[in-house]
C-alpha cells in the first residue's frame, strides 16, 4: 500500500505543481485513482486546513512535500484508511526523499491533523474551485448557476455509453439508465471491458453532452463527412453508426493510433483517415466539398473537469485565449472544403463561451454566406440558448448521472 500512495504523490505532484498532463491516460488502481481524485476535489479546502498547521509557506524548490502533506490530510479526513498506516506511510516517503528532519516535519502536521479529525470534520465545507478557476467561471455565469456546477462536480461521474442501436436494451442489459436513443448511463462501471457488449463491439464510452454533436445533424446517409480534430473517434463512430462516409483527420498518431483500435473493436470502418494538421489542410484543401463537416475544435478542456478535476488547477485565461485564437483560424478556413447547403457542426468541450458562443458569433459576422440552424434537445431543453446553441452544464442530466460541459452550433453554408 505504501507503493501505492508513493506513485499517487509523485502523479499528484506532477500535474499540480509541474504542470505536465500526459497525452496518454496514466494506468492507476482503483485506490490510487480514487486517493488522485480526492484530492484533486478538494485541494481548496484542504490547503485551508493545511494552512493552520504550517507556521510558513512550504517552498517551491520543496513542493513535494506540500503534495505529501495534501495528499495525507485527505486520506485522513475523506477516506477510510486507517490513521497509522497513513502516518507511516506519508512519513516514510518523506524521510526517503528528504530525510528526517522534514520526515518529521511530516509527522507532526499530519499527526495533529489525525488528532483533531473529529473537530476538521464538523467544521469542513468542500470546496471545488480554486480562485483562478472561478475567475474563468465569473466571466460568463452568475454566482448562483458558479454554486449549482461546484455542488455537482464534487460527485463521481457516471459512466457515458453510446450503443449502436436500441439504448432500451442496453439499459436493461447493463443495469443502467436509458438517457436517450443514443446514450446510457452506469454509475458503477467496474472494468469496462469485461462489460456485456464490449470485446462485441456493441458500445463505445462517450460522455451525454459529447454525444450530442453528432445527433444534430441531419440524415447522414450515405453522406461525405469530414471529421476534423477527430481523435479517438466516438463521433466518428456515431457518423459511421448512421450511416455517413467518413473522413477523420488528427495531427497525433498516438491518437489516431486509439481511433483505429475504437473502430476495429466496434467493427466500423473510416472512407478515409488522415494524420494531419486541420488548419494546414482547410488552408490547403483543394478537393470535392464535402456534405457536412464536424470540428471538434482544439480547446481549452475546461469542461470536462468532472472526470479530470486537475483540470481546474491547471488551467488558465490565458489557455482559453491561445485555443480561441486558433478556433478562429480553422473557422476562417473552412468555408471551401464545405459545399453550398452543407452542414456545419460546431463544438468544443470548453465551459468558457469565448470558445463557443462568442466565436460563433464573431465567425458569423464575417461570413454572411453561413446561418445558424437553431438546435433541439427535448431531454434537456435547459441546456438550449437563445440563439439556438447547445451549451451544457455539469448539473444538467441530473437525472442520468449529469454531463461535461460543452458547446454546439449547427450552421448552414448558403
Amino acid at each position: 500500500m505504501s507503493d501505492l500512495r508513493e506513485r499517487t504523490v509523485l502523479f499528484l505532484h506532477q500535474i499540480l505543481h509541474q504542470h505536465l498532463l500526459p497525452e496518454a491516460e496514466i494506468k492507476q488502481s482503483a485506490f490510487e485513482k480514487m486517493l488522485t481524485l480526492t484530492v484533486c476535489r478538494n485541494v481548496p479546502s484542504l490547503d485551508k486546513i493545511l494552512a493552520k498547521f504550517l507556521k510558513h509557506t512550504i517552498p517551491d524548490k520543496q513542493l513535494l512535500v506540500h503534495t505529501i502533506l495534501l495528499t495525507g490530510t485527505a486520506e485522513l479526513l475523506l477516506m477510510d484508511s486507517p490513521d497509522y498506516a497513513v502516518l507511516n506511510s506519508y512519513v516514510a516517503l518523506t524521510k526517503k526523499n528528504f530525510g528526517k528532519i522534514l520526515s518529521g516535519f511530516v509527522n507532526a502536521v499530519l499527526r495533529q491533523i489525525s488528532l483533531q479529525k473529529d473537530i476538521l470534520l464538523q467544521g469542513y465545507q468542500p470546496k471545488f474551485f480554486p480562485e483562478n478557476f472561478e475567475k474563468i467561471l465569473a466571466k460568463d455565469y452568475d454566482e448562483q448557476t458558479i454554486k449549482k456546477i461546484e455542488q455537482v462536480s464534487r460527485n463521481q461521474p457516471a459512466l457515458n455509453i453510446s450503443v449502436k442501436k436500441d439504448s432500451s436494451f442496453w439499459a436493461e442489459k447493463l443495469k443502467a439508465q436509458r438517457v436517450n436513443q443514443n446514450t446510457i448511463s452506469l454509475k458503477n462501471s467496474g472494468n469496462i471491458d469485461t462489460l456485456i457488449g464490449y470485446n462485441e463491439g456493441e458500445w463505445w464510452v462517450q460522455d451525454t453532452a459529447a454525444a450530442l454533436a453528432v445527433a444534430q445533424f441531419s440524415n447522414l446517409k450515405n453522406k461525405r463527412v469530414l471529421d476534423l480534430c477527430a481523435a479517438p473517434g466516438g463521433k466518428t463512430a456515431q457518423m459511421i453508426n448512421a450511416g455517413a462516409e467518413v473522413t477523420s483527420l488528427d495531427c497525433s498518431d498516438l491518437r489516431l493510433s486509439v481511433l483505429r483500435k475504437n473502430l476495429s473493436r466496434l467493427r466500423f470502418t473510416a472512407k478515409q483517415i488522415i494524420c494531419a494538421d486541420a488548419l494546414f489542410y482547410l488552408e490547403n484543401f483543394d478537393g470535392i466539398p464535402f456534405d457536412a463537416i464536424l470540428l471538434d475544435a482544439p480547446c481549452s478542456a475546461t469542461g470536462i473537469f468532472r472526470r479530470h478535476p486537475e483540470l481546474v488547477h491547471l488551467k488558465t485565461q490565458q489557455d482559453i485565449s491561445r485555443q480561441a485564437e486558433l478556433q478562429e483560424k480553422m473557422l476562417e478556413k473552412i468555408s471551401p472544403a464545405l459545399k453550398s447547403g452543407g452542414e456545419l457542426i460546431y463544438c468544443v468541450c470548453s465551459i468558457a463561451k469565448d470558445e463557443g458562443e462568442n466565436q460563433i458569433k464573431k465567425f458569423l459576422k464575417k461570413h454572411p454566406e453561413f446561418h445558424i440552424c437553431p438546435l433541439k434537445n427535448k431531454e434537456e431543453p435547459q441546456s438550449l440558448t437563445k440563439e439556438g446553441f447547445i451549451r451544457t452544464l455539469p448539473f444538467h442530466y441530473a437525472a442520468t448521472g449529469g454531463c461535461d460541459s460543452f458547446f454546439i452550433a449547427k450552421l448552414i453554408k448558403d
